[in-house]
């Protein structure tokens, strides 16, 4: 809310509103309570905030601590990664290896959850969906192709992924191979392991 008491909009990704009272948050110090005009359309889902929390502490440094989240958690993980993405280190150079460790991918969320952490260290973003993972290719993400991807525990993601698309999941219905068509269309060797 302005100063002189009249309701400032709000406009975001998911909600297009008038802020209409600010107040200390009982959640804890330094959080504020905002009250809106409009309800809000996508709330995140309440298991986010314990990310969120995380990387308002600082940076994961664990690997695989997305790996028990569901679907929907894992995609607000790759949604906090790439809200703390920082632009201001270099790309690995081009010709890199990363190792990505396939015991956890099994489902899409779960792989761009461990591509950003092969490329980028635990918390690490490299996309959350196919476009955001070709853009990421094309540098200032981390890596710059071409580049050499082994991935580990190859086969978790192929039954899975393969699985959900063969049962035509809605939001699963990208399969191994097209996975791996993705990648290797945007010039990453991929090498199964």
């Amino acid at each position: 809310m302005a100063e002189d008491g009249v309701a400032t909009p709000v406009i975001g990704a998911h909600l297009q509103a008038s802020v209409t009272g600010v107040r200390p948050s009982t959640l804890g110090r330094g959080l504020l309570d905002v009250t809106f005009d409009t309800a809000i359309v996508d709330p995140m889902p309440s298991g986010a905030r314990r990310i969120w929390d995380l990387w308002r502490a600082g940076r994961p440094t664990e690997p695989g601590l997305w790996a028990g989240y569901d679907r929907e958690l894992r995609h607000q993980w790759s949604g906090a990664a790439l809200a703390h993405h920082r632009h201001d280190r270099p790309d690995n150079p081009a010709g890199s290896t990363y190792h990505l460790d396939g015991r956890d991918i099994t489902d899409l969320e779960g792989f761009y959850c461990a591509i950003g952490e092969a490329i980028n260290r635990p918390g690490g973003y490299f996309g959350w969906n196919a476009d955001a993972l070709s853009e990421c290719v094309t540098g200032g993400w981390g890596a710059v192709w071409p580049f050499r991807l082994v991935w580990h525990d190859a086969g978790v993601a192929r039954t899975h992924l393969n699985s959900a698309a063969g049962q035509g999941e809605a939001a699963a219905a990208t399969s191994f191979e097209q996975l791996l068509r993705w990648l290797t269309e945007d010039g990453i060797e991929v090498e199964l392991r």
